[in-house]
């Protein structure tokens, strides 16, 4: 059986998601800077690496697509 389809989100719910999104973006960034200057690793090359980050693109994808109302699915865990 297939679950019923979900209710369009409301906009504050949108606005909610896309806080949340923009805020772990933020801290993987921080993190990030936090570690290398520790390591001393010259912020250019943090940087660069950052441009790569597979979870950074992910969530970039997703605040576009919610910005452009358009819906797409989370991937789930197959894990078990």
């Amino acid at each position: 059986m297939s679950d019923p389809p979900a209710a369009p989100a409301s906009e504050q719910e949108i606005e909610a998601v896309i806080a949340e999104l923009e805020q772990y973006r933020q801290r993987i960034i921080d993190d990030a800077l936090r570690i290398a200057k520790l390591a001393k690793v010259p912020k250019q090359v943090t940087m660069g690496h950052l441009e790569k980050h597979p979870e950074i693109h992910r969530i970039d994808a997703m605040l576009a697509a919610l910005r452009a109302g358009e819906s797409f699915s989370l991937p789930t865990s197959t894990a078990g």
